[in-house]
């Protein structure tokens, strides 16, 4: 006598859907790491300019005419090197934050305390060459992606749209504004280490000399000690493994620094 026994599996549509979800939304970043990217870009400006605003609306715009100037100077020479389709806006806030981010929707806020740190042209153009780069490697899609498989529920437009809340605070975090809005989410090492490489490129492809990373990083190290440490720092973490990257990648980045000079690459924003 023979016996067959027979199971049937039921699988759930809702699994389906996010399996075919999670094919459809592999991609590879600039260095080729993979990543899951589930939110169409447009969706992803739509949040970035929402952010951008609500930062605007919450936190002092700097009237100093001569700061204004010296950050659009490096900004202007740094985003065609970038992305000559996006029209990037800027804005100086008027803060003892030592911080800067960029946003999706081509959205750049750079705090004042950060001139302070940042003590020339050249480490400027890092600080803003890095954070335009997490932008273009769209980590913050990745990020918000992620925390949207992780949190059933979270609707990010909505939520972005909705007034001040727990989720609110973390999206923002998601998207780049961790220290702004009092939550601090830092960037993968992998993020991090990415955004790095891309950075000194663009920087070193609008004549900023590449070798002024280094110095950023270790002056925004000085100026944690003994005291908490600058917002930019929370969620952009310095340390010798950082500095010994950019060392590694700097060959590379000078052959760039060079020949943007030669072809008349030569930035003079002055503070």
């Amino acid at each position: 006598m023979k016996f067959q026994l027979k199971q049937r599996f039921h699988i759930p549509a809702s699994f389906l859907i996010l399996i075919t979800l999670l094919l459809s939304a592999c991609a590879t970043s600039p260095t080729g790491r993979k990543q899951i990217l589930l939110f169409p870009e447009s969706q992803m400006a739509q949040m970035g300019v929402a952010a951008y605003q609500q930062t605007k609306k919450d936190t002092p715009i700097s009237k100093n005419s001569k700061s204004n100037d010296y950050v659009n100077c490096i900004i202007n020479a740094i985003t065609p090197k970038v992305d000559a389709d996006t029209e990037w806006e800027v804005t100086v806030f008027d803060s003892e934050q030592v911080n800067a981010f960029a946003l999706p929707g081509g959205k750049i806020g750079v705090y004042t305390g950060l001139l302070e740190v940042a003590t020339n042209q050249n480490q400027l153009a890092a600080v803003i060459g890095h954070e335009i780069a997490h932008v273009t490697a769209r980590h913050g899609n990745a990020r918000v992606s992620a925390s949207t498989l992780t949190q059933a529920g979270l609707v990010a437009a909505q939520v972005l749209a909705g007034s001040a809340s727990k989720e609110k605070q973390q999206l923002l975090g998601l998207l780049g504004l961790g220290a702004q809005v009092g939550i601090l989410l830092p960037y993968g090492r992998g993020q991090e280490s990415e955004s790095d490489i891309l950075g000194l490129v663009y920087m070193a492809s609008a004549g900023f000399d590449p070798r002024e990373s280094v110095q950023l990083w270790k002056n925004m190290a000085k100026a944690s000690s003994g005291k908490a440490p600058p917002e930019l720092l929370s969620t952009h973490p310095a340390n010798a493994t950082r500095i010994a990257d950019l060392n590694r990648a700097m060959p590379d980045a000078m052959i760039i620094y060079n020949k943007a000079r030669a072809q008349g690459e030569k930035p003079n924003c002055k503070k």
